[in-house]
C-alpha cells in the first residue's frame, strides 16, 4: 500500500520537527543546568565580602557584589534563553499535533475509499 505524496511528506515533516524538538530539548537542559550552578553560586556568595572568579585558566578575588551583579545578569540572560526555546518547543509541538492530525484524516479518508 503507496501512501500519498503528500502524506510522505509531512511524515518527513514530523520527522525533522522531532529532530528539533530533540534539539531544543537538549539545549534547555543545558541552559538550565547552567542556572542551577549560578542560583547555587549566587546562595554562596550571599555572606561573603569577596569571593574567586575563574576567569581563563586562573582564579581572581572579586567584590562580591560585583559578583553577584555579573552572576544575575547571566541569570537573566539564561532564563530567557530558557523562556524562548520553551516558546519554539510549544510552537514545534503544536505543528506536529496539527501535521499528525492531517495525516490520520488522509489515511482515514484513504482506508474509506478503499
Amino acid at each position: 500500500m503507496k501512501m500519498p505524496k503528500e502524506v510522505e511528506q509531512d511524515v518527513a515533516q514530523l520527522q525533522i520537527i522531532e529532530q528539533n524538538l530533540n534539539n531544543f530539548v537538549l539545549q534547555k537542559q543545558t541552559f538550565q543546568a547552567q542556572l542551577m550552578e549560578v542560583e547555587s553560586a549566587l546562595k554562596e556568595i550571599e555572606v561573603v565580602d569577596s569571593a574567586y572568579k575563574i576567569v581563563g585558566t586562573i582564579m581572581i578575588n572579586v567584590k562580591s557584589k560585583d559578583l553577584k551583579k555579573e552572576l544575575a545578569e547571566k541569570q537573566e540572560m539564561l532564563d530567557l534563553r530558557v523562556k524562548n526555546l520553551e516558546k519554539q518547543e510549544n510552537k514545534l509541538k503544536d505543528k506536529a499535533q496539527e501535521i499528525q492530525e492531517r495525516v490520520l484524516k488522509q489515511m482515514k479518508d484513504k482506508d474509506e475509499r478503499s
